[in-house]
């Protein structure tokens, strides 16, 4: 028997948990499964597994040449996956995990220009508000919002990408409704919203953090979805300063308190600790920080300039154009 192939079979035996669900995996009989455990441990004379008819364990020699085996064999995948992409065009499927407030016109632009440069990449994204495992879910990237990298998460490649705002946001038509906010105080008098269960927002204003208490009239899982309510007039919540430079939001959206931002953040590229970055991967992560390097910053818009004024009725004439 190949030695190799036996070395694949064992691990898989250990992985799936037991020689049926391996022989699956395979499309191996069990028995054939078996064979090449049994002959690994011929060829080391070593019991690696105990096993009987409900469990299957793996003995000290066992746990040690596992771990061994599990690196060679990553090695010698990835080492054949660089050799195989020298020479070659990027190719394959690219599967990238990212806040659900990312599903927008920029970056379905940015998408559309890497389609135009790299035709062979597929891209299959997922817009999603929680912490993917890159790995135990089969992901090549995360996109991940942190104040710093200490906080993603160990075993992994943090590549900072940008930096990000959050300030509060309100809709034109809520702000005529209901009034511009001057100072932090002002919140308790007015309809807020929060991602799941949210409490309080931490404002940093220019005397220091002002802790505010969110008297939320609605709750969202999505923050996309969170957006397109504080669009729709429900009330105020924080959103990330680049959704007024989205066409969806841009003429609807008004940022409120710019003196008090709530946060600053960094995206983050992230991607599993490996020696060699696959090509499909490493021409998307040079294209994303070159097409983010050519971006505008985004600006505030001018009518919160003008609801910093003294005059209420010039405050209220640029919200209604």
């Amino acid at each position: 028997m190949d030695t190799l192939t036996s070395i694949k079979v064992f691990r898989q035996v250990v992985e799936s948990g037991s020689f049926v669900s391996a022989a699956d995996r395979l499309d191996l009989s069990p028995a054939m499964v078996s064979k090449h455990v049994m002959q690994v441990e011929k060829r080391l004379g070593v019991r690696l597994l105990n096993r009987n008819s409900r469990t299957l364990s793996l003995t000290e020699p066992g746990r040690v040449y596992f771990e061994r085996c599990k690196t060679i064999l990553d090695d010698l995948e990835e080492t054949e996956l660089e050799l195989g992409s020298l020479g070659t065009a990027p190719r394959g499927t690219l599967r990238i995990t990212c806040p659900s407030w990312f599903a927008s016109q920029r970056v379905a632009d940015m998408l559309a220009q890497f389609r135009s440069r790299f035709p062979e990449i597929v891209i299959d994204i997922s817009f999603e508000d929680r912490t993917v495992d890159l790995v135990d879910e089969g992901y090549d990237l995360g996109m991940r919002v942190a104040r710093n990298s200490g906080s993603l998460g160990g075993g992994l490649i943090a590549r900072p990408l940008c930096p990000i705002s959050f300030v509060l946001a309100a809709s034109r038509e809520y702000l005529k409704r209901r009034g511009i906010p001057k100072s932090p105080d002002d919140l308790a008098h007015h309809d807020s919203m929060a991602v799941a269960n949210i409490g309080s927002w931490t404002l940093n204003g220019p005397d220091g953090q002002v802790e505010v208490p969110v008297r939320a009239v609605q709750r969202y899982r999505s923050a996309v979805g969170l957006a397109h309510a504080v669009a729709a007039g429900v009330g105020l919540a924080p959103l990330p300063t680049l959704y007024f430079d989205d066409p969806v939001f841009k003429s609807v959206l008004v940022p409120v308190l710019t003196d008090y931002p709530l946060r600053e953040a960094t995206i983050y590229l992230v991607y599993a600790s490996r020696k060699y970055v696959p090509l499909k991967l490493r021409a998307f992560i040079d294209f994303i920080v070159e097409h983010v390097s050519r971006l505008p910053s985004i600006k505030v818009p001018e009518v919160v300039r003008a609801a910093k004024g003294p005059d209420p009725h010039r405050e209220r004439e640029p919200l209604a154009h």
